[in-house]
């Protein structure tokens, strides 16, 4: 009993997290990129492709070869990242949002887990 409802519930926790994957992956041809997904006004971490530090901006718009967007909310600096210099863009929020699903299937299956072994005895 105690291991198949451990198995279950990480196998439904496991299922959860890899569903939940938030980051989008671009190629070497720009012109085939499609960065429509990106909404105005969010926060992104780009991830580049010449191996340079991920750059975390919120993003304004694309206008030519190059997206176009803001230190964050507060600091105003302006950051334009060439499209040939992306590898990825992964969206900070839904990140933030996986982790804590994270921690609340690992409470749930702990619980599981827990009550099964005392429910054994």
């Amino acid at each position: 009993m105690k291991a198949s409802v451990l198995l279950k519930s990480s196998l439904l926790t496991s299922l959860f997290v890899i569903s939940s994957c938030a980051t989008t992956k671009y190629g070497m041809d720009t012109a085939k990129n499609d960065y429509s997904n990106l909404e105005a006004g969010k926060m992104y971490t780009v991830m580049m492709r010449d191996g340079s530090k991920n750059q975390k901006m919120l993003f304004r718009n694309v206008e030519g070869d190059n997206i176009i967007g803001t230190a964050g909310k507060k600091d105003s600096t302006v950051v334009t990242i060439p499209k040939s210099n992306v590898a990825a863009v992964r969206d900070s929020r839904k990140a933030k949002t996986i982790i804590g699903a994270s921690v609340i299937g690992a409470a749930g299956v702990a619980a599981l887990v827990i009550s099964a072994s005392r429910a054994d005895k």
